[in-house]
């Protein structure tokens, strides 16, 4: 057999996988990313290389999270665009759905790059004129970025049915949180207390004292 370039040799491939019937991609982009973690928490994003989705390329999409909850579409399968009826990179990926289900992928988005978390969630487009109904499902899978924060998001979004008239907007049915880290979340970051203000001791007199000084040290010496 002859010896792929050491380049080549590094692309994971997902055609062994056997996908959910249905959703084929959503299983295959799953499949590839766990594969691309390898044992680590998160992948990178300079991991993930097209040519290891290959049938799933066309659902594919990568989001950048640039504000809390906001993640913008950078890189994505023709699927959405057809989905949207136009180019989506650079639009926000709550750009497809309903006003009413935005906060809900926004919180989602937040819990993934943060916790950080698998998310799968069942989404249901209506039928109107020209729209046939739809059902989808998409799945949101953390991606380590170049300067080690969570920010980045390897996504998949599959829908079943006609598409009809673009653009179509979805509504979220159900969502599922699958966290990466087990046991005892940590606690937020809380700054210590500004000490008390020290009483003002009459002229001649000096200042009591308060124990601010015997807290503050128990305080730094705390290192559990």
């Amino acid at each position: 057999m002859t010896d792929l370039p050491e380049e080549s040799s590094k692309i994971v491939s997902i055609m062994d996988y056997q996908p959910e019937m249905g959703f084929a991609p959503i299983a295959q982009v799953e499949a590839y990313w766990e594969a691309l973690r390898a044992g680590r928490l998160l992948p990178k994003r300079s991991e993930v290389d097209p040519r290891g989705l290959e049938s799933s390329l066309e659902n594919a999409f990568i989001l950048e999270r640039i504000a809390p909850g906001i993640a913008r579409i950078r890189i994505a399968g023709s699927h959405l665009g057809a989905l949207m009826g136009m180019e989506v990179r650079g639009m926000p990926l709550t750009a497809l759905l309903t006003p009413d289900a935005r906060a809900i992928l926004s919180e989602k988005i937040e819990e993934v790059c943060q916790m950080p978390a698998v998310c799968t969630l069942r989404l249901s487009a209506d039928d109107s004129a020209g729209r046939p109904a739809l059902e989808a499902r998409m799945l949101l899978l953390p991606l380590k970025s170049d300067l080690g924060d969570v920010s980045r998001v390897l996504g998949c979004w599959v829908t079943q049915g006609e598409i009809g008239l673009a653009p179509r907007r979805f509504e979220v049915i159900t969502h599922q949180m699958q966290p990466l880290l087990t046991g005892t979340p940590l606690r937020p970051f809380l700054p210590p207390p500004a000490p008390a203000p020290r009483p003002k001791a009459p002229a001649g007199q000096a200042a009591p004292q308060t124990g601010v000084t015997r807290g503050h040290l128990r305080l730094v010496s705390s290192n559990d």
